[in-house]
């Protein structure tokens, strides 16, 4: 299965960076350039294990439906949302955060494949790994300008923490 992972170093703190990455309103602004609405399930603020949230995003041009849901989580290091719903035959993206002195080291694991046989691997080389690798990389700059400005805290509400060995998997 095709993969892309894309490491970005952030000077801010785990929790701010984490909250940020799990934010709905954050992921609609910083993937404006786009288009990703969300509809269903979970369409604003923070979302947490077991909520789900379906977008209408366009990509390449394409209006698509992706319903995704949260199936591991742990605060403020580690989550997992996978899509259960749209035009992949698997797709997970896997969120992780790690202290590193004064700065968080964020590191996006995405795995993804379409169906479609030969031809569904072929645009999986030759489209989309580039153009995922795109979509992550404007993400991860977003968040990182956001986190790092001290904007972020329009994004970030305080929750209660959970300790760091609390890993909760469906």
């Amino acid at each position: 299965m095709p993969h892309i992972e894309i490491r970005t170093e952030i000077y801010s703190d785990v929790h701010t960076c984490f909250d940020l990455a799990r934010n709905i309103d954050f992921q609609k602004e910083s993937l404006e350039h786009v288009t990703e609405i969300p509809f269903a399930g979970k369409t604003s603020g923070h979302i947490g294990l077991g909520e789900w949230v379906s977008w209408e995003v366009i990509h390449l041009g394409v209006v698509q439906h992706i319903t995704s849901k949260v199936t591991a989580f742990s605060k403020p290091y580690f989550f997992v949302d996978e899509m259960i719903l749209g035009v992949f035959k698997s797709c997970r993206h896997e969120h992780i955060f790690k202290e590193a002195g004064n700065k968080t080291i964020m590191t996006d694991k995405f795995y993804f494949e379409l169906p479609y046989g030969v031809f569904g691997k072929l645009m999986n080389i030759f489209v989309l790994n580039r153009y995922l690798t795109k979509v992550l990389k404007i993400r991860a700059t977003c968040l990182k300008k956001e986190a790092e400005s001290n904007l972020g805290v329009k994004f970030i509400t305080k929750t209660k923490m959970i300790d760091s060995a609390q890993v909760y998997q469906l």
